[in-house]
C-alpha cells in the first residue's frame, strides 16, 4: 500500500472507500488519514508490538470494528489489559507440527570463539545461520557497539572464510534486499550478517543457527521474536545471546530467553521488570496508575474488580445516576479526552 502512488493509488483508494474491496492487507500505510473504509467490520493488527497505541487506536475514529490482535510476545500492555481491561485473550500453546527444539544460550565473550567453532560445524553440516547487529554502521556515538558491515567482513574474511557471508539490512534498495533473501532461502548463502530487518516475516527452515550480538540492547520481545526465525524446520536449533553487561536488568532478561521459549512466561517477565503502562495513556509500560494492587501478585483480585466494574457499566453506562455521579466526575477529571485510549490493545 505504501508503495503505490498516483492513479494507482487513487483507483484503490476509491474502491476501499466505496465498499468494492472485501479485504485489505497493507502495512502501517493502511492508518494513513486518507484512507476511508465504507464498513470496516474486522481489523486484524499482527506483530503487535511493532505498533503505537495511537496507530492501533487511529481506525477507531473513523468506526467500531471487531479486532484482533496477533503477536509471539505479548507487550506489558496486553497483559494489563487482559487483567482489568476490555480484552479476551487466545493462547496457541503448540508450535507447528515439525517444529524442531530450541536452545538458548548466553555467551559471553570469552565463550564466544568455541560458539564460533560450534556454528561452524553446524554450516559444515549444510545447515545455515543468522548473525544479527544492533547497528548497520559505526558512528562517533556507536562507536563501542558491534555493526553489521564491519562484523560481516571480520566474519567473511576471519571467521568463516570457507563459508558464503551476505549483509543485509533495511537501508538496501528493496529489489537487492529480496535477492539477498532468495539466495538465503535457496541455500546459497550461508552466512547471513543482518540488523533487525529479520525480525519479522522471514521463513527458512534450513537455518537453525541464531546469533544475537549486543544481546543485552535489545528488549525481550525483539530477542523472542529474533529466535524465531530458527526452529522452522525439524533440526534442532541453537539461540546464541553474545553479551556481557553488568546491569542487572540486561542479566535478567538473558537468563529468562535461556530459560523459557513461552511468549506469555516472557511477556510476565517482561511486565515485571518494565510495569505494564498507563491504559488511559500511549505508554505501553513503565508504572501504572495503581496506588497499592500489584498486577502479578493481585491478578485474581483485580479479576474481581474488573467484573464489579463491567457490571456497573452494564447496568448504568454513561455513569449518569446519582448513586454514580462521583465516579463520572472523578473519570471525566482524571483522564478527561483520554479515555478512549483504554480499549486500545
Amino acid at each position: 500500500m505504501g508503495g503505490l502512488t498516483g492513479e494507482k493509488r487513487k483507483e484503490l483508494l476509491s474502491q476501499i472507500k466505496n465498499g468494492e474491496i472485501d479485504i485489505v492487507v497493507g502495512s502501517v500505510a493502511l492508518l494513513q488519514k486518507d484512507i476511508k473504509f465504507k464498513s470496516l467490520g474486522l481489523t486484524v493488527i499482527d506483530e503487535q508490538h511493532k505498533f503505537g497505541v495511537e496507530q492501533r487506536g487511529r481506525l477507531r475514529k473513523q468506526t467500531t470494528p471487531h479486532w484482533l490482535v496477533m503477536t509471539a510476545t505479548p507487550i506489558p500492555r496486553t497483559l494489563a489489559m487482559s487483567a482489568f481491561g476490555d480484552l479476551d485473550v487466545s493462547v496457541i500453546k503448540h508450535c507447528p507440527p515439525g517444529r524442531g527444539e530450541v536452545i538458548t544460550k548466553w555467551v559471553d565473550r570469552k565463550n564466544q570463539q568455541d560458539a564460533e567453532e560450534f556454528i561452524r560445524q553446524r554450516l559444515k553440516a549444510k545447515k545455515q545461520a543468522y548473525f544479527v547487529y544492533p547497528r548497520i554502521a559505526n558512528t562517533e556515538a556507536n562507536g563501542d557497539i558491534k555493526a553489521a558491515i564491519d562484523e560481516c567482513k571480520r566474519l567473511e574474511v576471519e571467521v568463516f572464510p570457507e563459508f558464503t557471508v551476505e549483509l543485509l539490512h533495511g537501508q538496501m534498495p528493496s529489489a537487492k534486499k529480496q535477492k539477498i533473501m532468495e539466495d538465503f532461502r535457496k541455500g546459497k548463502i550461508d552466512v547471513l550478517v543482518s540488523t533487525v530487518v529479520v525480525e519479522v516475516g522471514v521463513d527458512v527452515p534450513n537455518a537453525t543457527i541464531m546469533v544475537i550480538e549486543e544481546a543485552d540492547r535489545f528488549g525481550l520481545a525483539q530477542l523472542h521474536q529474533l529466535r524465531g526465525r530458527i526452529g522452522r524446520g525439524e533440526a534442532r536449533s541453537y539461540c546464541f545471546l553474545f553479551a556481557e553487561t553488568e546491569s542487572e536488568a540486561a542479566r535478567s532478561r538473558l537468563e529468562v530467553m535461556t530459560k523459557s521459549n513461552d511468549g506469555f512466561q516472557i511477556s510476565e517477565h517482561d511486565l515485571k521488570l518494565r510495569g505494564p503502562g498507563e491504559l488511559f495513556s500511549t505508554r505501553q509500560h513503565g508504572l501504572p496508575d495503581l496506588k497499592i494492587a500489584n498486577i502479578i501478585d493481585d491478578y485474581q483480585l483485580l479479576v474481581m474488580a474488573r467484573k464489579n466494574a463491567f457490571e456497573l457499566v452494564l447496568a448504568d453506562p454513561m455513569l449518569t445516576k446519582p448513586e454514580h455521579k462521583n465516579i463520572r466526575r472523578a473519570l471525566l477529571s482524571k483522564f478527561g479526552d483520554s479515555l478512549g485510549l483504554a480499549d486500545v490493545a
